[in-house]
């Protein structure tokens, strides 16, 4: 473990997963601005001892470390405790593979298995051994960060759009089974990929930055106090999005007639069963 500044002695501690991507760098930055200790992991030591050098002499320490099964969290999980020991108070989860566009039913099967391998079983190994960690006030909040494509399948990226929802399921099983521990974990679901340095010539004008992305997971930490729901999608400041704000009533209003169309379109339910549900 490496760091500048010795976390946890002054400011409560967030402790940032996948701190060496490209979004894992924007929600470091955002927490550095916010005046957080920041404890970052990543497997990557190169992209960690970058982070170091752009935010030298910040409240920032640094732990190598990955995430592929259980045993690797608990080894985390017991690297955290001897080094934070004064705890941490916040986890914000950005973990994903590197994926290749291709169609789903012309890749052999173990394609879609090691996206989930990538995308979805370290956030499950993670939450499963960090969660004990946070304090259990109902102060302490868990964001995961995931990426576009769970609500409708993404072209070419079918596999990552199954891990992408598969991980909004888990999200909101994790929130139930968490809330009796005084914890909120929730999901910051991306809408668009994010605008990176690397990409910016082909970057869409609604793909929102990382630093943009690393705000809103700490906002969402912030609001986590108050009843907020376990998943929630990203918009950014684009001008529909504002105008869609300001129109609440409004869109409640089509809301309502949409979903009482639906409830008269639905075909006769089996006893114990219920409509699948929407966001």
């Amino acid at each position: 473990m490496s760091g500048t500044v010795e976390i946890g002695t002054i400011v409560p501690t967030i402790l940032v997963l996948g701190a060496g991507g490209n979004v894992g760098r924007g929600v470091v930055q955002a927490a550095i601005e916010a005046g957080w200790s920041v404890l970052a992991v990543d497997q990557d030591t190169a992209a960690l001892k970058a982070l170091q050098l752009r935010h030298e002499g910040a409240a920032l320490a640094t732990l190598p470390a990955s995430i592929t099964s259980d045993a690797d969290a608990a080894q985390l999980a017991a690297l955290v405790r001897a080094h934070a020991r004064a705890g941490i108070a916040a986890v914000v989860a950005s973990i994903g593979g590197r994926h290749d566009c291709a169609r789903l039913l012309d890749q052999p099967a173990d394609m879609l298995r090691d996206t989930l391998d990538q995308d979805l079983m370290p956030q499950l190994f993670a939450a499963r051994h960090l969660l004990p960690l946070l304090p259990r006030d109902g102060s302490s909040g868990y964001v995961l960060i995931g990426g576009p494509g769970g609500d409708y399948p993404w072209a070419g990226y079918g596999h990552c759009s199954i891990a992408a929802a598969a991980l909004r399921m888990m999200v909101r099983v994790l929130h139930d089974e968490a809330a009796g521990q005084g914890v909120r974990v929730q999901l910051l679901a991306l809408d668009a990929p994010v605008h990176t340095e690397s990409n910016t010539a082909r970057a869409g004008s609604a793909w929102p930055k990382a630093l943009a992305v690393g705000q809103r997971a700490l906002a969402m930490l912030d609001a986590g106090r108050t009843r907020t729901p376990p998943v929630i999608d990203f918009r950014t400041d684009h001008p529909k999005a504002a105008a869609t704000q300001n129109d609440a009533p409004a869109r409640d209003l089509r809301d309502a007639r949409a979903l009482l169309a639906s409830i008269r379109s639905l075909p006769p339910l089996l006893p114990g069963r219920l409509p699948h549900e929407t966001p």
